[in-house]
């Protein structure tokens, strides 16, 4: 091994502290040859999900079934053995285990036999998921309960007569001493626990769908994930952190859809000031114009619906007013065109939009002074208060906001993929849009991508009351909605065209020229290189605007570099694109992107082992299997080796002594 003085006495106080964890020559060089095994194991697999807007029994099922990995796993193993039907009950006793017992303890008379037969196959599955990964990592990811005896029969040798009986004797005591369920349970979230390696979420988990806060939950419960945030995503956050603007769009957003659970229920914010300020202002005003979007609203009383259109009405101009200051306030935005309450003739009942008049639908705002329009009236400044209190004392929106901002940013590089959910913004021409700053000048590409990014965290931990919070938070809605933002990824959003005006040229949002611009693996290189990536098998991966399959658009684009994997996972979306969206796994062998139709339920999946229907696609398929040491941890591990190497050195030139105990 060859020695280097200089970097040992560089690097010196760094080794002394390695050598607290590693004490002597033998607990490096043990460390050394386990690491440099690692290298050559199989990279782990990665899930990939976008656009999951609430659609929380979709999303769990998928992230259950690992976009059909575990059921591929059981094909492996019984193709040949167990009749179909017999493979998908054992798979829907992985993805819902609990529930699927309660299920099967009403048909199957003899449960001792039928215990002892799926034990074994639950284990057989268990050791295969487990394979590709050192015993230590398995041991790591047992659960505690019964960590010991998973690892023992996890590597069960049944060649070996003497421990064959020892093994049998175990799931014989398991099942006798009543633990069956437990184990079951315990092996089917070791089996999840394991196929998956890490999960990404490419953006909009909120918003559209019913229970957003029920996916942070699982998010949050997830072993490894990262989040790239999406423009629905921004929104909350910037709600969460206080913005008035952020906050009535989320209200106006779940109001429009009929989806105020999850802000009642799920974040126990009290809507009850809305409702009685909306009751006092407009319930002698026309709201039609403003009734939800509900494709059930048999389900609802008609005076429910007529509560929630005054709700709506009253929301949606506050919100057309903070929007306003917050154009006025940031002129660097560019957004003066989206001033509009200034722009109303109320006795023509018209709008100029554009250089071109449009009738309104309605105009008629009870709150709004003409000659000050983009000013709230008193009650108005107190609801928003009211409002922005329950938002941040809301302790689980805190607490699931503070997750995505440890786990989450605009993009994410990972193992050569570049990750964002809309689009880094270009000009028509190709080459990248510039934003004007008010304390960086004009940036582009990644550069304002972190720019953004790190104002946005501002936005939401600077002190209340500063300069800083609030611009942080404006720079939020910007994300949110604002002209070629990254995350909306749109010339100008049309809440008020598409509210108030019949005519739908205006409703109109151009997209970024991004995805137009990039047609050929050439021009996804150009912005992969921007982001430090190089790699022959580095891809583009974005989801947030929905590919319309049933028109036969393909997710897959530019020779291959662009994949966007929003395919209508939200019910609101399905009707557009054909599907129930897209997911991408990419494991050693290569990457494979599967459509998925919609999602029957969760009784429905448990009583018939139904599955949701995928069809799946293999596009590209790497030269040679794709091992830890080409991965992002295997540069880490080999950082590691390196410096263990420098502490062996260390010890053998005498500069640090050993540490025997």
């Amino acid at each position: 091994m060859k020695v280097n003085r200089q970097q040992i006495t560089e690097n010196l106080r760094y080794l002394q502290m390695l050598s607290k964890q590693y004490p002597t020559i033998q607990a490096a060089s043990t460390e050394i040859i386990n690491l440099q095994a690692i290298l050559n194991l199989p990279k782990g697999t990665e899930h990939f999900m976008s656009d999951l807007h609430g659609e929380y029994e979709a999303f769990r099922h998928i992230l259950n079934n690992a976009s059909g990995s575990i059921r591929e796993k059981i094909d492996i193993l019984y193709s040949n053995t167990l009749p179909a039907y017999d493979r998908s009950v054992l798979a829907t006793l992985i993805y819902y285990p609990e529930r699927k017992l309660e299920e099967i303890k009403r048909t199957v008379t003899d449960m001792e036999e039928w215990y002892r037969i799926n034990l074994n196959r639950l284990i057989e599955v268990c050791r295969l998921v487990a394979s590709k990964y050192t015993r230590s990592k398995v041991r790591k990811a047992l659960p505690a309960d019964y960590a010991y005896i998973i690892d023992e029969l996890l590597h069960t040798n049944y060649d070996a007569i003497n421990k064959e009986k020892y093994y049998a004797n175990i799931i014989s005591t398991i099942i006798d001493i009543d633990q069956a369920d437990n184990f079951i349970i315990a092996l089917s979230a070791t089996i999840k626990r394991l196929v998956v390696d890490h999960l990404h979420i490419v953006g909009d988990i909120f918003d559209r769908g019913p229970r957003a806060d029920i996916v942070m939950d699982s998010l949050m419960e997830h072993h490894s994930v990262d989040i790239q945030w999406g423009n629905h995503d921004i929104l909350w956050m910037g709600a969460a952190a206080g913005s008035r603007c952020c906050i009535a769009n989320v209200l106006n957003n779940s109001i429009t859809y009929n989806n105020l659970e999850v802000i009642e229920t799920g974040y126990g914010i009290s809507l009850r000031p809305l409702a009685l300020f909306a009751k006092e202002k407009y319930s002698s005003v026309d709201t039609k114009c403003f009734f939800p979007k509900n494709p059930n609203e048999i389900s609802y009383r008609r005076k429910d619906i007529e509560l929630a259109a005054m709700m709506h009405k009253a929301i949606a101009v506050i919100l057309f007013k903070l929007e306003g200051q917050a154009i006025l306030r940031n002129p660097q935005f560019q957004m003066n065109d989206r001033l509009l309450l200034d722009k109303i003739n109320y006795e023509k009942k018209t709008i100029v939009i554009d250089g071109k008049e449009h009738k309104l639908k309605d105009c008629i705002f009870p709150t709004v002074d003409k000659e000050h329009p983009y000013d709230l009236t008193e009650e108005e400044l107190e609801l928003m208060e009211q409002l922005r209190f329950s938002f941040q004392r809301s302790e689980k929106l805190q607490r699931h906001v503070r997750f995505l901002f440890a786990k989450g940013g605009l993009y994410k590089c990972f193992n050569s993929n570049l990750l964002f959910h809309g689009c880094i913004p270009m000009n028509p021409d190709g080459s990248l849009m510039e934003f004007d700053t008010p304390d960086a000048g004009f940036l582009s590409g990644k550069a304002f991508m972190d720019y953004a990014e790190n104002w946005a965290r501002r936005g939401y931990y600077s002190p209340n009351g500063t300069p800083e919070r609030q611009f942080g938070k404006d720079l939020m809605w910007f994300l949110w909605c604002g002209r070629h933002s990254p995350l909306f990824g749109r010339e100008r959003i049309t809440t008020f065209e598409r509210l108030l005006i019949d005519d739908k040229t205006v409703w109109v949002e151009a997209k970024n020229a991004y995805y137009t611009c990039l047609k050929t693996g050439t021009d996804c290189m150009k912005l992969l290189k921007g982001f430090g990536l190089t790699g022959k098998y580095s891809h583009i991966i974005n989801g947030h605007v929905p590919v319309r399959s049933k028109e036969g658009e393909n997710p897959v684009k530019a020779d291959g570099k662009l994949i966007v994997i929003d395919g209508g996972f939200c019910r609101a979306y399905q009707p557009t694109t054909g599907i129930a969206g897209y997911t991408l796994i990419y494991n050693s062998y290569g990457i494979r992107i599967t459509s998925h139709e919609p999602f029957a339920g969760v009784n429905d999946a448990i009583k018939n082992n139904r599955d949701i229907l995928s069809t799946t696609n293999v596009f590209e398929t790497a030269d040679s299997r794709i091992k830890v040491e080409q991965t992002d941890s295997g540069q880490e591990i080999k950082q590691n080796i390196a410096d263990l190497k420098l502490l062996l050195a260390a010890y053998t030139l005498g500069i640090i002594n050993e540490k025997h105990r």
